[in-house]
């Protein structure tokens, strides 16, 4: 049986976690544990009070979810720092999928070492899920990010894994970019010519798509080629509120060069602006 591990500080932000979690288990026929992580750095004796206080709650909630839900469920509180501990306890049950909350804005603690969930994602081996919407059902659309490199060959073999592909339109989205654009107009080329340009980068762009998926057996529902504008994040983000993804899936490490995906830049961006849910799937997954 599949296994999701959702990480919980019983905030509302936590609850969404939960929900969305619960929708995919029902999906995939996987089971749950819920994991709460208490910070051992302070005195013993608050220690020993939270681990109580979260021992509580979790196998309340957990019953719940037993009862209501009819979904395998267990739980499971540790020590440590949030990001660090909720990731041993996923890899060391060999889980499918982590499901954390929208992470919590805190600006200048974000610019020195990032929020928990990027930190969470960072370190993770195991595809992560942040649920920024309110779990309203079951995915409907979903929009998978490729940069035609191995990990985006990683993040269709996730989609795919996780079953995604059996209840929801997947759609793929490819940004391309037309670097000599920006050089052209500043050369004063006229407007045809830098349309003609665009269209043959396009066109290279599509048969190289094209390929990408065959080679991957990878059949969406549609196939878009979006040339950059302003950003990669800014471009994903916005097809996807154009299709009405509830779900956008990127890879964490990528092509270098101009078009990379990695933390730290395209994912990070996407994790921080997206008003939906993001799938975030590593190069390396643990097996």
């Amino acid at each position: 049986m599949r296994k999701i591990v959702v990480a919980t500080d019983f905030s509302e932000r936590s609850d969404r976690a939960i929900r969305r979690a619960t929708l995919l288990a029902k999906d995939i026929g996987a089971s749950l544990l819920l994991v709460h992580v208490v910070d051992d750095d302070q005195p013993r004796r608050l220690v020993k009070a939270e681990q109580k206080i979260a021992t509580d709650l979790l196998s309340e909630q957990s019953g719940s979810i037993r009862d209501v839900d009819g979904l395998e469920c267990d739980f499971s509180v540790v020590l440590g720092e949030a990001f660090e501990g909720v990731g041993q306890i996923a890899e060391s049950i060999d889980a499918d999928l982590v499901v954390i909350g929208p992470h919590r804005r805190e600006a200048l603690k974000d610019v020195f070492i990032g929020t928990t969930a990027e930190r969470t994602i960072r370190k993770s081996r195991l595809p992560v899920l942040m649920s920024n919407g309110v779990p309203a059902g079951h995915y409907r659309r979903v929009l998978v990010a490729v940069d035609l490199s191995d990990c985006s060959a990683e993040v269709l073999r996730a989609v795919g894994e996780l079953g995604l592909e059996k209840k929801t339109a997947i759609s793929v989205i490819h940004v391309f970019d037309a670097p000599a654009s920006g050089l052209m107009r500043r050369a004063s080329s006229s407007e045809d010519q830098i349309t003609d340009y665009i269209a043959d980068e396009k066109e290279r762009a599509s048969g190289e798509l094209s390929n990408f998926l065959k080679a991957n057996h990878f059949n969406p529902v549609e196939a878009v080629l979006a040339p950059m504008d302003g950003s990669f994040a800014d471009t994903i983000c916005a097809v996807a509120s154009r299709l009405s993804a509830e779900l956008i899936v990127v890879g964490t490490h990528g092509r270098t060069g101009v078009g990379k995906f990695f933390l730290g830049s395209v994912v990070e961006e996407v994790l921080r602006i997206a008003d939906r849910d993001v799938l975030t799937v590593p190069r390396r997954r643990a097996r």
